[in-house]
């Protein structure tokens, strides 16, 4: 959430307009809003359509810490996706993404969000923002991913 909401912010998108309502669990808000202010600070604690909420299965949550070896936010995010059922679980790192994906949830990434903003029009390109991620952060993406988005957002 972190990086989906700060990339599409810095081009005049709302994830908004992308996904209707977006749930988080406080532990996700926690790692969020502590300081010093993280990309997507603001936007969770002002914009209404950003709901949070707790996990109640705190066994699933250690669990999830203990034996995929996930941080809070991530086992909050799985478990919480789990209880309310949710349509997508956007996650980014690769242990936590294999776990949900394990635990039959549908999930995406920051790169699954620039495309679905690339496929609505909501962004022109992604070929600019990828390399931008690339170099001002310490998101990684492998070549042949690389290549395989552009070929999907048709900027090969």
């Amino acid at each position: 959430m972190k990086q989906e909401s700060h990339v599409l912010t810095a081009v005049g998108v709302s994830i908004q307009q992308l996904y209707e309502c977006i749930v988080i669990p406080t532990g996700v808000y926690q790692e969020l809003t502590v300081e010093p202010p993280v990309p997507g600070t603001v936007e969770v604690k002002t914009f209404p359509w950003i709901e949070i909420l707790s996990v109640r299965d705190c066994t699933m949550v250690e669990q999830l810490q203990n034996t995929a070896q996930l941080d809070v936010g991530e086992s909050e995010a799985i478990a919480l996706a789990l209880e309310i059922n949710a349509e997508l679980l956007l996650i980014d790192e690769h242990r936590g993404r294999s776990e949900a994906n394990r635990l039959g949830i549908r999930i995406t990434g920051l790169l699954g969000v620039l495309v679905e903003a690339k496929h609505r029009g909501l962004i022109p390109a992604v070929k600019p923002l990828m390399d931008n991620l690339i170099a001002t952060s310490r998101f990684r993406v492998s070549q042949s991913l690389y290549n395989q988005i552009l070929a999907i957002v048709g900027e090969s």
